[in-house]
């Protein structure tokens, strides 16, 4: 185990590294920072002082230089906007994505796999027809449609919930949160709920594909002969048996929510890491980016690490032995 985490590091730093270099030049590339920073009115001298003071005057493998030199020290650069250190910008912003995302995930599990394994059970039946054409719309309509009518519904409408921003948060041990409050919680159940549709149709389409083909295992037959209830065999025998799939969509979609939550906090107007993405690319602001896409790749990683370990943990068969086995 401790050769396999220490190799997947090591395929994490090359990863980091080799995404870093791409998305350096590719954003030396697109436009330049200076035609947005600099007001058109100021003088030459104030415009070669503004590129002399962010580093633009540099050739850019020179400013990727120093770019990697500041990496190795833990220094992502410095946000030309906002003049803060791009990571602890992004830091700023990553608590509010990860109450989104987690939120959301739970939402889509607490619900999906219920149905799912209900669907899975009587696949002939009404009600599974039913599930399974709500879980197509989930699956099919755009996110940004999807968004705009919970606002419609549950914010125009039925003047239940607010439609946009983060509402009122407590800091726990220094994080700001809103779930501990009822304004903030309001404010956070229309967009958990945007995220957790699609992912909660997809969540249904494992279940039910999983447990449709697991009942029909002898082992579950064999349970079932022994007089096992309805719900042990439901409960241990095949959910257990349907989760790798499950937990592995999982692993990968929460890094998805947490990496491109962007339409979602676009159309709420939540403060997380994608909005701030979206205005940082709109102003080219290099830094946030670059570190931006650096703790994507971090976050992907640990994942799908955290993922293959969970392997071993649901099923004794599953070994890691330098990969998946």
């Amino acid at each position: 185990m401790l050769a396999y985490l220490i190799r997947r590091l090591g395929q994490a730093f090359l990863v980091m590294a080799v995404m870093a270099t791409i998305v350096f030049f590719g954003l030396f590339a697109v436009g330049n920072p200076v035609d947005l920073l600099i007001n058109p009115e100021a003088d030459l001298a104030e415009q070669e002082e503004t590129i002399r003071r962010l580093g633009l005057d540099k050739p850019v493998h020179v400013q990727f230089g120093y770019f990697l030199a500041g990496l190795a020290q833990g220094d992502l650069g410095t946000s030309f906007v906002h003049n803060r250190p791009a990571l602890e910008l992004i830091l700023s912003r990553l608590p509010a994505t990860l109450e989104l995302a987690f939120l959301g995930i739970l939402i889509a599990v607490v619900l999906g796999i219920p149905l799912g394994m209900i669907a899975g059970l009587k696949p002939e039946a009404p009600y599974s027809n039913v599930i399974m054409a709500g879980s197509v719309v989930g699956f099919s309509t755009p996110n940004f449609w999807q968004g705009l009518m919970l606002i419609m519904l549950f914010a125009v409408f039925l003047g239940w919930l607010p439609a946009g921003g983060r509402g009122d948060t407590v800091d726990v041990l220094g994080i700001p949160v809103s779930f501990l409050t009822w304004d903030g919680l309001s404010h956070l159940i229309l967009p958990a709920l945007n995220v957790a549709i699609y992912k909660m149709s997809l969540v249904i389409r494992l279940t039910r594909a999983g447990t449709a083909e697991v009942a029909l295992q002898d082992y579950v037959k064999y349970a079932r002969a022994r007089g096992l209830s309805p719900v042990r065999v439901v409960g241990v025998h095949i959910l257990k048996n349907i989760l790798i799939p499950v937990v592995t969509v999982l692993g990968l979609e929460t890094g998805n929510v947490i990496a491109f939550a962007v339409v979602t906090e676009t159309v709420f107007s939540w403060p997380g890491i994608g909005k701030l993405l979206i205005d940082s690319i709109g102003l080219l602001d290099r830094p946030v980016v670059v570190a931006y896409l650096m703790l994507t790749v971090f976050l992907f990683v640990m994942i799908n690490l955290v993922v293959d370990i969970g392997y071993s943990l649901l099923d004794p068969r599953v070994r890691v032995k330098g990969g998946r086995s």
